[in-house]
């Protein structure tokens, strides 16, 4: 298997001047520049088959806690437990399927159960989405929220796929992937980190062992469209030509939707 520095190697941060004069800085990511057509593609949850259950990760954590089951989270003299309160259930970066007794929950589905919009309106998918599903701010149990910050892999290689589809050469389309510092394992707010290589060899980005994360911003050369994924969000913002968003919106494997208050 070929290296991904061979695949993907870095680029001269310039490539990005042109988001940076659209967006402003990119710390969490670079905003997509609006366009007339845009989607959101949403990052996947799973239920237990067992249900949502009865406890909420928070109890089930405060428990563990009280028992001696597990130590308190620390950063340095810091107790997370203490300082951050909540214990969502969520977590940051890539997530994988959790295996067996797991199905993919739909938004859609979620929000048909609890009454809560997908999305709240002039909002972005983030952890403020399903607060009547969640108790105090957590989740139950048998529900794996979303990961904030990253695709999920089996979202990421159907997006890649679809990308391939609609771009005008295929999977031979110079692209070019955009990491904000925050993922990086030096964190370094003075030069952009870009990457340039071959759309059908982006589905080896999932795997970059420098960051944790699928790219905060992917496009091609043309910048017919770009990928958005901010440090902060449960869903990536695809802008770009009709056919390709049209595409996200029914694909059976991706789950997207519009949200207008974000496009032109």
């Amino acid at each position: 298997m070929a290296d991904l520095s061979d695949l993907w190697p870095v680029a001269h941060p310039s490539v990005a001047d042109w988001l940076t004069a659209l967006c402003g800085d990119g710390v969490t990511g670079f905003e997509a520049p609006r366009r007339p057509h845009a989607a959101w593609v949403l990052n996947a949850m799973y239920e237990h088959e067992c249900g949502a259950g009865g406890l909420s990760h928070h109890e089930l954590r405060q428990a563990a806690l009280a028992a001696g089951a597990i130590e308190p989270a620390r950063l340095g003299n810091l107790d997370l437990d203490l300082e951050i309160g909540i214990a969502t259930g969520g977590g940051l970066g890539r997530a994988e399927h959790p295996g067996p007794g797991y199905r993919r929950l739909r938004w859609a589905e979620l929000s048909a159960r609890c009454g809560d919009p997908l999305v709240p309106e002039g909002q972005y998918p983030s952890y403020r989405c399903f607060p009547s599903a969640k108790q105090d701010g957590s989740w139950p149990i048998g529900i794996r929220p979303p990961t904030e910050g990253s695709l999920d892999r089996p979202t990421w290689d159907r997006l890649v796929d679809l990308l391939v589809d609609h771009a005008p050469d295929g999977p031979d389309t110079r692209c070019l992937a955009y990491y904000n510092p925050l993922m990086l394992p030096e964190v370094d707010f003075d030069t952009l980190h870009v990457r340039t290589g071959r759309l059908g060899d982006a589905h080896a980005l999932y795997d970059n062992p420098e960051a944790d994360f699928t790219p905060s911003n992917f496009w091609p050369e043309d910048r017919s469209w770009i990928l958005c994924t901010d440090y902060d969000l449960w869903s990536t913002k695809v802008a770009g030509p009709e056919h390709l968003v049209e595409a996200l919106l029914r694909d059976p494997v991706i789950e997207a939707v519009r949200l207008p208050w974000t496009s032109y």
